[in-house]
């Protein structure tokens, strides 16, 4: 990307990587799996040229940033310190946050955290769900008893590893493509329980205009280079979210930021808990919620599948604070 900058900030014994451009008041982008700070491109160049400085973050065990081992390494409030110190490091204290899949959580929780730090979220495919004392895991397993859920899968350190690490760019291909709305929510199709990660999913030819042979060679190049271990220990940490921000009192789990909520029509993540809209009401949560926009058509990869929407929405949001 033209005009683009690379930073690293030190966390104590973490070092991120974030990729910095324009100048003006801080937006703080922080994706999801399996993604890079290269999913907000589209992001950055609108609202840099709107100024803002935008900085996109490769989060904890991605890209150009530290991969630690540990899976409590990537517990949400490892995670949100890591936005936090982005914050100081680069926006003199505050900041706008957009976060998409995990990286919603992260910008949710760094607004709960760290709330001094936070002008206002929005939260892009993953509504703010308040970390409750119980497991996400436990969840999932009650809710898919007989069933493959990914999540599920991911839980056993290297099995998920091995299989996506055969073929990194068909793994990515298949992923992105699975979970998009020209996929027609594949990833999450049903499978029998002892199913694999990329059972039934499709290699695309010619993959969707929205990603080019470049652009998904940037990510290509960064999962051969660093791995997935930590990008999957994100989801083995869930059940230290619960131990660490669901039992907490103080702060309470509403956030009272400015929030807003973006989304595709066709995202999975809708549909998760079998029966019920997750988006129906994504601001239950939030004591000053500006609004929702899903997007017709679109899948999980909202901000890369429809660049303009969203850059839609997330300026007339921003314009409203």
């Amino acid at each position: 990307m033209h005009g683009v900058q690379f930073v690293t900030v030190d966390n104590g014994q973490t070092q991120l990587r974030v990729a910095v451009t324009g100048s003006g008041p801080l937006i703080l982008c922080v994706h999801g799996w399996p993604e890079l700070w290269y999913s907000w491109r589209h992001q950055m160049a609108h609202f840099s040229a709107r100024g803002f400085t935008v900085a996109a973050i490769d989060v904890r065990g991605y890209g150009g940033s530290s991969k630690p081992p540990e899976i409590s390494a990537y517990a949400l409030t490892e995670l949100a310190g890591d936005a936090a110190a982005v914050i100081d490091a680069l926006g003199d204290g505050e900041a706008i946050l957009f976060g998409h899949d995990w990286g919603a959580p992260i910008a949710w929780n760094t607004a709960r955290l760290h709330p001094s730090k936070v002008r206002a979220v929005a939260g892009l495919s993953v509504p703010y769900i308040p970390t409750g004392p119980t497991s996400a895991v436990d969840l999932w397993k009650a809710l898919y008893p007989d069933k493959f859920f990914y999540q599920l899968y991911f839980q056993e350190p290297g099995v998920a590893e091995a299989e996506v690490s055969v073929d990194v760019a068909a793994s990515l291909r298949k992923i992105y493509f699975g979970a998009s709305g020209d996929g027609a929510n594949r990833l999450l199709a049903p499978k029998i329980a002892d199913s694999t990660l990329l059972d039934g999913l499709i290699d695309p030819d010619p993959f969707p205009a929205w990603m080019s042979a470049d652009d998904l060679q940037v990510y290509v190049d960064a999962f051969e280079a660093g791995g997935w271990h930590g990008p999957f220990n994100r989801y083995r940490a869930q059940g230290l979210d619960a131990d660490q921000i669901g039992t907490l009192q103080h702060p309470g789990p509403a956030l009272t930021q400015p929030t807003a909520f973006v989304a595709g029509e066709l995202d999975g993540v809708r549909k998760f808990v079998p029966g019920v809209d997750l988006f129906a009401d994504p601001g239950a949560a939030c004591l000053d919620f500006r609004g929702t926009t899903i997007v017709p058509g679109a899948g999980h990869w909202i901000q890369q599948e429809a660049p303009d929407a969203t850059n839609a929405a997330l300026a007339e949001f921003v314009a409203g604070l």
